[in-house]
């Protein structure tokens, strides 16, 4: 199916956010309280991102089933084309990161890799395997591939049971146990992987459901998150991510919806962002160690450490990020014969 406008561009807005909250990260230490001038306090929820693309992308994969009837179109298939589409970059992006790790053991973000953390990470057991990190964006990479994987079942209990209770069952376990105790998997990223797969069928619904107020209802949800963050502050907040990565989902679901049945707005699907997050997911893999060398250029900390780690990784993170897209990306996308070259990446992130 053709692609929705706007959901490209969204991917570049979140990948380009999560790599200038690592530049701040590193330039303002002390998180999760916010060392940096009050103005740049909006940088530090860089979780809140990867809660975005984790509906994000239940949304963009639920868009097909939704228009068939919430049916999967083949089991081997499906597989086929995840395994495709995050292996081959995240595998190089694993092997780049450890090298440079190896090269680099003070690196920050990162650790040196042992025999152990290289079978873990290779694997996408770091969230269940407590492993030293070469990269310490991969865990949500891992969570990730978890959710393709019961993104079968959750269409099969779409299809049979209702949106409802698709909802239910992927949310209420997750309410009752809780944050989590031990191990290290985010289990509330569940729930809003599903809002994302169940706000898709707002495209393929009646002119009654695609013409709610879709952004005014997707303010309504975001005002009572954004407000307790605002009032609490951020220590308070990192210490209840949980809840408010729930409180949040509502929120970014309908945002996608009504993004989905509105015409986009130029920001979205023209110029930077769309390009940029037509390899968004290259840019995630590969910026973390980008940023951290950056830094370690950089004489300590403060504004002048954080304006120069931005000016010098960013480029270097995009320019990197393209590359890793063209040779391990691209060669193993499916396209359609139509397809100008020049579209292939943004056509395929907005169906992943």
């Amino acid at each position: 199916m053709s692609p929705v406008p706007g959901l490209t561009g969204i991917r570049g807005l979140l990948a380009l956010y999560v790599v200038v909250h690592h530049c701040w990260l590193l330039a303002f230490p002390g998180y999760p309280h916010n060392t940096g001038p009050a103005w740049l306090g909006w940088l530090l929820h860089g979780r809140l991102a990867v809660v975005a693309f984790i509906v994000l992308s239940g949304f963009s994969l639920g868009l097909a089933p939704a228009r068939n009837g919430w049916r999967l179109g083949g089991l081997r298939r499906y597989l086929s084309r995840r395994a495709r589409r995050i292996l081959p970059a995240y595998w190089a992006a694993l092997a780049v990161s450890a090298v440079i790790a190896v090269l680099v053991p003070t690196l920050p973000l990162s650790s040196p890799p042992t025999p152990q953390s290289l079978l873990v990470y290779g694997l996408m057991l770091q969230d269940i395997v407590a492993a030293p990190a070469p990269n310490g964006a991969f865990w949500s990479i891992a969570v990730e591939a978890g959710l393709y994987l019961v993104f079968p079942l959750l269409l099969l209990l779409r299809r049979k049971a209702g949106a409802v209770v698709t909802l239910a069952v992927a949310t209420v376990p997750v309410m009752v146990l809780g944050p989590p105790t031990a191990g290290r998997y985010t289990v509330e990223l569940a729930p809003l992987f599903t809002l994302g797969l169940l706000a898709a069928g707002v495209v393929h619904a009646g002119d009654r459901i695609r013409g709610l107020p879709w952004y005014s209802l997707s303010a309504l949800a975001a005002a009572p998150v954004l407000t307790v963050i605002a009032i609490r502050g951020p220590e308070w907040a990192v210490a209840h991510y949980f809840w408010l990565d729930l409180a949040a989902g509502p929120a970014i679901a309908m945002f996608l919806a009504a993004v989905a049945t509105r015409p986009p707005g130029r920001l979205l699907n023209h110029g930077p962002l769309p390009f940029v997050g037509g390899f968004s997911y290259s840019l995630y893999l590969i910026h973390m160690p980008i940023v951290a060398l950056t830094h370690t250029l950089t004489t300590g900390s403060g504004p002048a450490a954080f304006s120069f780690t931005v000016a010098v990784a960013l480029p270097l993170c995009l320019m990197s990020a393209h590359l890793l897209a063209t040779f391990c990306e691209a060669p193993f996308l499916v396209r359609r014969p139509a397809d100008p070259p020049t579209r292939r990446f943004a056509l395929r992130a907005s169906r992943s």
